[in-house]
This record gives C-alpha cells, sequence and structure tokens, in this order.
C-alpha cells in the first residue's frame, strides 16, 4: 500500500470514529458564525445558546439547508461538504432536521406520513406500511395510524414526526427546539420518548435547546454557542457545574460574577466576599447557586450582604427569580416574599461565603 493510500485510509478512519466533524463560518451581514462541533458515532449532543447565537444556523448548514463560507461537514466516515462549492444535496446527505414544526403532511394519515419517509428512500409499499406502523407502536400511537394531523394533538403530532425521522435510519438526526411550542407535561412525555428511542437505534444526534433538562434528560455532552462561537463544551455535568460564561450559569441555575481579589477581599459592585483561599489570580468568578441567594431586611452588616438593584422579575415553576445589577445576581424568592418589589427598587441581599466558590477568569 502507498503512504498516500494508507494516509486516505487514516483519514477516512478517522472521520469514521468522529462520527459528525463539522467547522463551519458564515457570514451574514453583521452576523458571524464560526463553530467547529464534533458528535461520537451514537451518541446525543445538546446545543444551547441565547437566541441569536447561531444555532439554528448550524443546524441549517448541517442538514444542507443553508449555505456557508468556509468549512467542512463529514459524516460517518463520508464527506458530505467539502468546501462551500462542493456541497451533497440535501436528500442524499442521510440527514433529518426536525424543529418546532412537525411538517407533517396534512392530507396524509399517520402512518401514510411515516410510510411516506420509507418510501422515499427506497422501501416497497408493503414493507413501508409495515414499517410505518412499527414505528407508531413504537412511539405509542399504535391505535392513531389512521387519523390526520388536524386530529392528533400537538405532541401526537411530534411523535409522528420522530417516527417518521427515526424509521429511516438517518445518519444524523438534528432537532432544533422540537419541544418548544408544547406544553410542560406533554413536553416532558415527549423528552422521556426521545431519550429511550435515541437510545435505542444508536443515533447520532444534536439537540439545540434553551432548557437544561433537555441537555441534562437526552445528550452526554454541552455545547455552549454564544455570539457565533463556542464558549464551552465537554459533558453535560461538567459544563453545568463550572459554567465558563453567565449564560452557561443562568441554564444552570447559578450565579457567575466576575470581579477582583485584593490583599483584603473578593470584590464585584457592592458584593464583597472574603478574599478566596490561595487566589492566584487578580480577576475571578465567584460561583453560587440562585437559591442559596438569601433577601435580608436593613443595610448590610457583614461579608456576604450587600445591596442591590433590581432590575427586572421572573416567572419560575416555584416562584420569582429576581434579577439584581450592581453586580449582576439573579435571587429566587417565593411569590409572597416578591410582593411590592419591582424594577428599579432597592434590596439587600446575602449568600453565604461557604456557600462561593471561585474560578479563573482567564
Amino acid at each position: 500500500m502507498s503512504a498516500v493510500a494508507s494516509h486516505a485510509g487514516t483519514d477516512a478512519a478517522s472521520r469514521a470514529a468522529a462520527g459528525l466533524d463539522a467547522r463551519v463560518v458564515v457570514r451574514r451581514g453583521g452576523f458571524a458564525l464560526d463553530a467547529a462541533l464534533q458528535v461520537a458515532p451514537g451518541t446525543v449532543v445538546a446545543l444551547m445558546g441565547p437566541s441569536g447565537a447561531g444555532k439554528s444556523t448550524l443546524l441549517g448548514v448541517l442538514a444542507g439547508l443553508t449555505g456557508f463560507d468556509e468549512g467542512h461537514v463529514h459524516l460517518g466516515g463520508r464527506v458530505i461538504d467539502a468546501s462551500p462549492a462542493r456541497r451533497t444535496p440535501p436528500a442524499s446527505r442521510g440527514v433529518v432536521l426536525l424543529g418546532q414544526d412537525p411538517r407533517l403532511f396534512p392530507h396524509l394519515s399517520a402512518i401514510d406520513n411515516v410510510a411516506f419517509g420509507l418510501r422515499v428512500h427506497g422501501a416497497t409499499k408493503a414493507a413501508a406500511a409495515d414499517g410505518a406502523a412499527d414505528w407508531l407502536g413504537r412511539v405509542g400511537l399504535g391505535d392513531l395510524g389512521g387519523r390526520r394531523p388536524a386530529q392528533l394533538s400537538g405532541g401526537q403530532q411530534q411523535r409522528v414526526a420522530l417516527a417518521r425521522a427515526l424509521a429511516t435510519a438517518p445518519a444524523a438526526l438534528l432537532l432544533d427546539e422540537p419541544l418548544t411550542s408544547l406544553d410542560t407535561e406533554t413536553a416532558g412525555d415527549v423528552r422521556t420518548l426521545l431519550h429511550q428511542q435515541l437510545a435505542a437505534t444508536g443515533t447520532t444526534a444534536v439537540v439545540a435547546t434553551h432548557d437544561a433538562v433537555d441537555a441534562v434528560a437526552l445528550a452526554s455532552r454541552l455545547v455552549v454557542l454564544e455570539g457565533g462561537h463556542v464558549t464551552q463544551s465537554g459533558p453535560v455535568r461538567e459544563v453545568l457545574a463550572s459554567p465558563a460564561t453567565r449564560f452557561a450559569a443562568a441554564v444552570a441555575g447559578l450565579n457567575r460574577v466576575e470581579g477582583t481579589t485584593d490583599a483584603a477581599a473578593w470584590r464585584a459592585g457592592n458584593l464583597v466576599l472574603p478574599r478566596p483561599t490561595g487566589a492566584r489570580h487578580p480577576s475571578s468568578a465567584a460561583v453560587f447557586r440562585a437559591s442559596d441567594v438569601r433577601v435580608v431586611e436593613g443595610r448590610p452588616r457583614e461579608a456576604g450582604e450587600w445591596t442591590a438593584r433590581i432590575v427586572r422579575l421572573e416567572q419560575t415553576p416555584a416562584g420569582v427569580r429576581v434579577r439584581t445589577a450592581d453586580p449582576d445576581v439573579a435571587v429566587d424568592v417565593a411569590a409572597d416574599r416578591a410582593a411590592g418589589l419591582g424594577p428599579g427598587d432597592p434590596i439587600t441581599l446575602r449568600v453565604n461565603p461557604a456557600d462561593v466558590r471561585f474560578v479563573d477568569v482567564p
């Protein structure tokens, strides 16, 4: 075997081992996406970021629906996109994109919607019908195959869309906020179904979401995308436990406050904490849970107490999250304790220094 052939074989094996390997650069007006994404075969990666971070754009490129300016997409040892000028058409990529809208054919029954995907991939009419019936059973809709989308609930429609997607055994499944339009209970049911079926089929998947529950329940790794760039990636638990940015901290229900350390203490705005033990860098971030912050009466009296200004109030399942400035900190309070509070009001807060850990800021 020649050295060139050996090298080519090594590259192919490397791409196969990587599962999905992409580097994508997209420039659109004032927005620029420059992100790399690697997903091992048969694993699920959660993609999180604020609105406008570039999540949908990245998934659109992977699905072949959005153009890009630089980069490549490799999947399962295949070169899907070698460059912006050498791209594989969407129908030939082996990639399925499932979003908030199930995009079912309104004139077809549930079983015919699923069978359609199989027929497109070459199955006979009989085999497609059998496969569609099997998949509707897997997603808990075995007795509703004859109904059209208009006769199904939103959650049921998403189940049909998932069955249609997985029935074709895609090389990669891309999910773009698939649960956002569903109510909490229905989203929980569909999330459980997704977890079960992705694990059972060993499907390589990327799930773009705003919800940390999706990341925890579905994925083994988490990629945080902000402003078109990956700001953090790693195992889900590690990223949520040690967020590198304020956005990642908010997703995890944590506060991440950057401050400076002097000879006596750590400071950020009005918040003063004891000097971190073994502090080596002048800049560090204090990380603590929103639930560890308490509202106290009167003026600050000791380390870890400070006066802040309320910026806004947000609803949470357990009550109200109060967002403050000087510094930017979130505190979770019961609804009755939030009565009478409003933007612009001063508030005295306390966090036990023992509940705070510090991480270096590069």
